[in-house]
């Protein structure tokens, strides 16, 4: 198939990605952000390319975009591409550049949002452009989605859509959008493009100690920081089982064949530990979704050091595979003990797609025709992404915004890190790959 990516759409690819960046999109949290310029910006080039495209609010600010190119099959199902607009704090006296500069220099683009996600933002933009251009439509209708709010709770952003707004993605059964169809390159054999097929749960909890009030010159047994750090304390240390899931099983059994390995996950001696050793830089797609898992992340006691609080408070960052949630819940229980309460702060589905379908044939074929000597294989994420949220609407979701990066180039540091950044030339991949994926499915 024969690729109607123009050279206009490489400049503006790259030019987009920059100017996005320089829109200061920070997510602090609680509601501290504003997408609206930035949400604009994606709708005015959307409408210059022939769409129509709607900007849509829950609250004042949280700006998100939804437009839809349709297809050439009116009875085909319709494909959801999505990307957020926001992104996370940067702290300007920790980088080499300012964050949102979007300073483009040797061929690489600077800025907070340059992998999460401006540049996918950036390339979904150059191809719908670059059919426009060339008179090109896809065979089903495509849907996209710039969202609000992904870094913190979305409910401004996908939550809002898919929960007020379902009608704008009639059709839709396959969603593309982040983490995913980048290059790993692990010193042995092929680089490889991990797409993402699965999410485990988001599962924030509250932990609420209970005690009784009283002077700290006294004894007391019943102390509600005590019973809190000791419940605290079990969480952290404790050693969840290991429960491979399909996706995580594909992606052990294609890494293992890529060494020349070959293992048997049914085996009563499998032993995960040393198959993960032997796979070297590759089992980091794989060794944090092998669990479930629960880090305390956030501790709150007393008003003053002589007074013994009556009530303490910790947040924990859980997060579940698919499957897992009865375990999750019932070792919570078990950890925190009868003097402290748990609940959900924030919940949200785990995810798991099929890869042995056409879909995902699709997108490895797709990464693999413009990098002929690399391999794409399926991973789970260990953390979610707005695919969670038009799960809802009955929507499967791939993580796949390819760039093909250098030796060296750590991109999972990147992401929410110092001195984020992204190749001009993994940008023009990523939009060559994305045209050919989207036409293809």
């Amino acid at each position: 198939m024969a690729g109607f990516v123009d050279e206009l759409a490489l400049e503006e690819v790259v030019a987009f990605t920059s100017d996005l960046i320089r829109i200061d999109t920070t997510n602090r949290g609680g509601g501290d952000c504003r997408e609206r310029p930035a949400a604009e910006y994606v709708a005015e080039r959307l409408a210059a390319a022939g769409l129509e495209p709607l900007l849509l609010e829950r609250t004042p600010g949280r700006t998100n975009v939804v437009a839809r190119v349709a297809g050439t099959d009116p009875g085909a199902d319709a494909l959801l591409v999505h990307g957020h607009l926001d992104v996370v704090p940067a702290e300007a006296a920790d980088w080499s550049v300012d964050p949102f500069s979007g300073e483009v220099r040797d061929g690489v683009v600077w800025g907070r949002g340059a992998v999460d996600m401006k540049n996918m933002d950036a390339m979904v933009l150059a191809v719908v452009r670059s059919w426009a251009r060339a008179g090109v439509r896809p065979r089903r209708d495509v849907v996209l989605a710039f969202t609000a709010d992904e870094e913190d709770s979305a409910v401004d952003g996908s939550g809002f859509l898919a929960d007020h707004h379902p009608e704008l993605f009639e059709g839709c059964t396959e969603g593309l959008s982040e983490s995913g169809a980048f290059t790993l390159h692990t010193g042995a054999g092929p680089a490889l493009y991990p797409i993402a097929a699965g999410e485990r749960g988001t599962a924030w909890l509250k932990l609420t100690a209970h005690g009784t009030t009283g002077h700290g010159s006294k004894p007391h047994p019943a102390n509600a920081v005590t019973r809190l750090a000791a419940a605290i304390a079990r969480i952290g240390e404790h050693q969840w089982p290991v429960r491979l899931t399909g996706t995580v099983a594909a992606c052990i059994t294609e890494l293992a064949a890529l060494q020349g390995l070959t293992v048997d996950l049914r085996s009563r001696s499998f032993d995960l530990d040393t198959v993960l050793d032997k796979l070297g830089p590759a089992a980091a797609l794989v060794r944090a979704t092998v669990r479930n898992s629960a880090n305390p992340t956030m501790l709150s006691a007393g008003y003053k050091i002589n007074v013994v609080p009556g009530q303490a408070v910790a947040h924990v960052d859980g997060r579940v595979l698919p499957g897992g949630e009865e375990e999750f819940g019932r070792t919570l229980d078990e950890l925190t003990g009868p003097h402290v309460d748990w609940e959900f702060h924030h919940r949200e589905v785990a995810l798991e797609s099929p890869v042995d379908g056409p879909t995902y044939a699709v997108l490895r074929q797709a990464v693999e025709r413009f990098d002929p000597d690399g391999r794409a294989v399926p991973f789970c994420m260990a953390g979610g992404t707005d695919a969670k949220q038009f799960s809802r609407l009955g929507i499967t979701g791939y993580g796949f915004s390819p760039l093909k990066l250098p030796p060296g180039f750590d991109y999972w540091a990147l992401f929410h890190g110092v001195d984020e950044r992204v190749p001009v030339e993994a940008l023009h991949f990523g939009v060559r790959v994305l045209d050919h994926a989207l036409r293809a499915l």
